[in-house]
């Protein structure tokens, strides 16, 4: 069964006031699941009328009072996990094992953040001054707008609504229209656990008109987007006329290194997954390989022949391992970055091809001999592509893998300490795993460097995110 759409505005689920929709597609089917109501004009003023008004409620409810609501929320989505991952493979196509550890994982996060918004501790400075007491407060920043793409239509919108709510703040979110249903089902949550009216509003639209419109408001304290580089900079040039604090997660082109001293079938064990997770739609997915000479071909052998080997279909299918792009832009891509890697003598080894002609399809793709003028090589691929390329010398590794604008996710796979340690430090990255691919956690903060973006979500820094320092100087 997929979600009923509809926006919820000032605690009540309803269409749009003109009347104006979209469809919404199954990936794996091309079929019409169903029609999205857009907010008008008029829907705005009243979401952002409703955030204003449910904002003072909120910001004096008690953070143990916030966190009840906010456990009990997560509660549901646990109960209804299974109906919930349901509707994300239908509109956005990922294997359905995938979709429910997704919603499961959003329930964790919503817990985390029930918990840690009792922790929003001020603190007391010793003064210079006899009779001089200082004190320094977080409070919550006010109202937020909050945006976030189709890749991962649960954690995605979490983040931004579980760490907005747990601060004390109110919130307008505007997910995907391509895949609306998984945000309106945990919003549905929090409003099924007490939340009250108006602390969360779901809307959609046109995003450029939406955007602008929430944005300019001056209800509107506060903006969190996930998404590409270039509408990032232009919601960040909104935001700074009103001189609005921002969060940007804008993306990334993930460098993995591996030197000569790894076990090579343990590394391709680890990766493989990793890089068609999602159908390779994963803003931290590994993209870009760099094998030391060594282990090269041996390593170009196991991760074709493990790609190869790979069973994708529909997502509610059982025993697939990937299923389709998301949507036909995805497939149009995929096919422009192989041309291009042919056109600059890079070696097709498995894949490059769109599977079928029905759904969204494409195979798992490997490209060894990649050269760093091939546009899969400096241009995030957002797809099943797994480019590689060698390498003789730490230094040289280094310069690829710092040579991008991107800076969000980066790992490494060494069995020296020595070496670890080396690109721990030296790696231009806001994230980076050693050893594991398992760089994203509820506790841990998650965010880019450069044009990746800044600032985090996750962790006691997410938290930060969504509050504001006060410092009162009292003499006695």
């Amino acid at each position: 069964m997929y979600e009923k759409l509809e926006l919820l505005i000032d605690g009540e689920w309803r269409p749009g006031s003109d009347g104006k929709t979209e469809p919404v597609i199954n990936p794996a089917t091309e079929e019409t699941i169903a029609d999205l109501p857009h907010a008008s004009a008029q829907d705005l003023d009243h979401a952002l009328a409703a955030a204003e008004k449910a904002f003072p409620i909120w910001r004096d409810t008690a953070p143990y009072d916030r966190g009840k609501i906010m456990q009990k929320a997560a509660a549901i989505m646990r109960e209804r996990s299974k109906q919930i991952a349901e509707t994300l493979v239908l509109e956005e196509g990922k294997v359905f094992a995938e979709a429910h550890v997704e919603v499961l994982v959003s329930a964790d996060i919503t817990d985390w953040y029930a918990e840690e918004g009792k922790r929003t501790y001020g603190r007391i400075i010793p003064g210079r001054i006899p009779g001089m007491r200082q004190f320094v407060y977080k409070e919550p920043v006010g109202p937020v707008a909050a945006f976030t793409p189709w890749n991962f239509p649960a954690v995605t919108p979490i983040r931004k609504m579980a760490g907005a709510i747990a601060a004390g703040c109110s919130c307008i979110i505007k997910a995907s229209e391509e895949t609306p249903g998984t945000c309106i089902a945990l919003a549905r949550a929090f409003q099924d656990a007490g939340l009250p009216n108006g602390v969360l509003n779901v809307v959609f639209g046109v995003p450029a008109e939406v955007s602008k419109h929430v944005i300019a408001s001056p209800i509107i304290r506060k903006i969190s987007f996930t998404g590409s580089i270039a509408v990032g900079k232009l919601l960040m040039a909104q935001a700074a006329e009103g001189l609005k604090r921002t969060t940007m997660e804008l993306g990334g082109h993930s460098p993995v290194i591996v030197f000569d001293d790894t076990d090579v079938e343990q590394v391709v064990k680890a990766v493989v997954g990793g890089k068609y997770r999602n159908a390779g739609q994963v803003c931290i997915s590994p993209t870009r390989f760099y094998v030391q000479d060594a282990h090269y071909a041996k390593f170009v052998k196991s991760f074709t022949e493990t790609a190869k080997a790979m069973k994708v279909g529909n997502g509610m299918e059982e025993g697939m391992q990937m299923g389709p792009l998301a949507n036909p832009r995805r497939l149009e891509a995929m096919q422009e970055f192989v041309a291009d890697a042919r056109d600059h003598g890079a070696k097709i080894e498995t894949g490059g091809e769109r599977m079928g002609n029905n759904g969204f399809f494409f195979e798992p793709t490997v490209m060894s001999d990649v050269p760093d003028d091939a546009r899969v090589m400096y241009d995030e691929p957002f797809g099943p592509l797994a480019p590689i390329s060698r390498f003789k010398d730490f230094d040289e590794v280094m310069e690829k893998a710092n040579g991008l604008e991107y800076g969000l996710a980066a790992y490494a796979f060494t069995t020296s300490d020595k070496t670890a340690a080396a690109v721990s430090e030296k790696l231009q990255s806001g994230m980076v795993g050693v050893n594991s691919l398992a760089i994203s956690m509820p506790e841990t903060p998650f965010g880019g460097v450069k044009h990746s973006g800044h600032g985090s979500e996750g962790g006691i820094e997410g938290l930060e995110a969504y509050l504001n320092t006060k410092y009162v100087a009292q003499q006695s």
